[in-house]
């Protein structure tokens, strides 16, 4: 068995850091990861998840919403109605990230100020 070294100054690589940064491109923008969290307490119409999402535009939550049906976290739901009806909905996928993402939102909350004053003594 080959015993693999390290320098000491060399930081850990992260197995298939490829995979990892194709995930947070899609997810780790500020708006994905807001719908995640507005949707986490359930299903919501197209209206109210915008006005939840405070200053997300209808264009950019539509794209958002449409890249997380895409990648499986969020699920479209077309009612048969008049008028017609959809909600989207968190999938069993998007609620293992909720956590995570709740996790990060109350991380920024808790740093935001400490955050802005060093932004201030830096500018």
């Amino acid at each position: 068995m080959a015993k693999v070294t390290r320098r000491i100054d060399q930081p850990p690589r992260i197995p298939d850091g490829g995979a990892v940064r194709e995930v947070l491109d899609r997810i780790g923008d500020k708006w994905s990861l807001l719908v995640i969290g507005t949707l986490r307490s359930g299903p919501l119409r197209f209206g109210e998840l915008h006005e939840a999402a405070a200053g997300i535009s209808q264009r950019m939550l539509t794209l958002t919403l449409k890249r997380l049906v895409e990648d499986g976290l969020v699920v479209r739901t077309a009612y048969a109605e008049v008028p017609p009806r959809v909600e989207y909905e968190v999938t069993e996928l998007g609620r293992t990230l909720v956590p995570h993402v709740m996790a990060l939102a109350e991380w920024a909350m808790a740093h935001h100020e400490q955050i802005n004053a060093n932004r201030r003594s830096h500018g």
